[in-house]
């Protein structure tokens, strides 16, 4: 039997600093063994400070990828790190994850019928120091909701709706939602894999060319 290869091919380990399960799943469906050590930045201070710079909400997602792997990076000096982050804006206006119930409705209610856009973003830094990075966009269209159909819909996902930008996660339930997703699906989990991978595979750190 032959054994399994390894599809990284640095000389370093391969950190993912994001406690995200989605991330860590499409890391590990791409065979990429990684270890993980979750960015501690405040994320609010940086937006706040990206916004008052009048610079696009849909932007953000890289700067913040950047600065999780930054943060990382500098206390793991021998890694690649990948850092990633996704933004949720909808007629240009930038949405966060509910606190309660009564906000996810609300944001359920705003997107209802409507369009929206999630941007995905990942960094790679290594000695402290970002590398390079890419984004990617995709396109969701929630279909028509009425006051009964969200709290349907909120009763049947219970607290998992406040922990992903827009009360929904399209790889579960939140599929229900939707009417027309246009992007990739990795983009709208959260990490651009195919551009990663590109990005990796043109450093030479992957064994697959």
């Amino acid at each position: 039997m032959v054994g399994r290869q390894r599809v990284w091919a640095g000389e370093a380990p391969l950190v993912l600093a994001s406690n995200s399960a989605s991330r860590q799943a499409l890391m590990a469906a791409a065979g990429l063994d990684i270890e993980i050590a979750p960015a501690e930045i405040d994320e609010r201070e940086l937006e706040a400070l990206h916004l008052a710079q009048a610079k696009s909400p849909e932007s953000l997602a890289a700067v913040l990828a950047e600065a999780k792997a930054v943060a990382v990076s500098g206390k793991r000096l021998d890694a690649y790190v990948i850092g990633a982050d996704q933004t949720l804006t909808v007629d240009g206006r930038l949405l966060h994850k509910a606190d309660s119930f009564l906000a996810a409705a609300s944001t359920l209610s705003a997107l209802g019928g409507r369009s929206h856009t999630l941007t995905s973003a990942f960094a790679v830094a290594r000695g402290g120091r970002a590398l390079g990075g890419d984004e990617d966009s995709a396109l969701l269209r929630m279909r028509p909701l009425g006051p009964d159909q969200i709290a349907a819909y909120l009763a049947f996902v219970g607290p998992g709706v406040l922990s992903s930008v827009g009360a929904y996660q399209l790889e579960g339930m939140g599929m229900h939602l939707f009417e027309k997703v246009e992007g990739d699906h990795s983009t709208v989990l959260g990490l651009p894999m195919l551009k990663l991978l590109t990005w990796l595979r043109r450093e030479g750190l992957l064994a697959l060319r």
